[in-house]
């Protein structure tokens, strides 16, 4: 996620939405004192602009590690909540951080994607590194390590809370739109990070009718707001 203090803008990171190409993207517009989580591997080493920074947070509210991780000295994770903003972070905990003033005055954005290819797209991205992938029925068999929290990370109490939520659907068009918001149109283009290998550019063929409705109930929130279909 970014926070631009320099162009007055708050980008939540969602999953499998050309996340990491936007914030690769957005980095580009960002001066020293802006604040830029880091990323997986992979995406670090090939990423343009300005890299993490400002992510380290001293606040009250920042929970504390792990008791185990502190008593086996297990190092920081970059990700997690302890160490102030990070990659997927909510927009509610952004708000408890920043205030109320730079939440409501700054442009505040993300993007979002039809759950049924978005959930295909999750799957490949976890299995990418497995030697024998597990199939796409027993993945989803595991909703803990399955599911996709997007609409956790934009809304409170069940609402979108951000300005604008743009489509994967119309990536290109909608970040053009984002940027047009904050004054910057046209300033950078989207390079492609991150992309899934190895699946059909169609979702429809990895689904039965129970994997489909399965979907259809995790995701309702989502489905319902900005009706998607299968």
């Amino acid at each position: 996620m970014i926070i631009s203090h320099r162009h007055r803008f708050i980008y939540l990171k969602t999953i499998k939405t050309a996340s990491s190409s936007v914030e690769a993207a957005l980095s580009q517009l960002c001066g020293p004192d802006d604040v830029i989580t880091p990323a997986v591997t992979e995406v670090m080493a090939v990423r343009t602009g300005r890299p993490a920074q400002n992510y380290r947070l001293d606040h009250p509210l920042v929970p504390k590690r792990p008791l185990w991780r502190r008593l086996l000295r297990r190092p920081e994770r970059s990700y997690h909540p302890s160490v102030g903003y990070y990659e997927h972070m909510p927009a509610w905990r952004v708000m408890q951080y920043v205030g109320p003033e730079i939440w409501q005055t700054y442009f505040t954005f993300t993007f979002e994607r039809n759950p049924w290819d978005r959930q295909v797209s999750y799957y490949h991205f976890k299995q990418r590194n497995k030697d024998t992938p597990i199939s796409f029925e027993t993945f989803l068999k595991k909703k803990r390590s399955s599911f996709v929290p997007n609409f956790e990370i934009y809304t409170v109490d069940g609402k979108p809370c951000v300005d604008f939520v743009g489509s994967y659907e119309r990536i290109e068009d909608d970040f053009d739109l984002a940027l047009e918001s904050i004054g910057l149109k046209g300033a950078v283009r989207l390079p492609s990070l991150n992309v899934s290998r190895g699946r059909s550019r169609c979702y429809k063929p990895y689904y039965d009718d129970g994997t489909r409705a399965l979907i259809g109930a995790w995701y309702e929130p989502e489905i319902s707001a900005f009706g998607y279909e299968f």
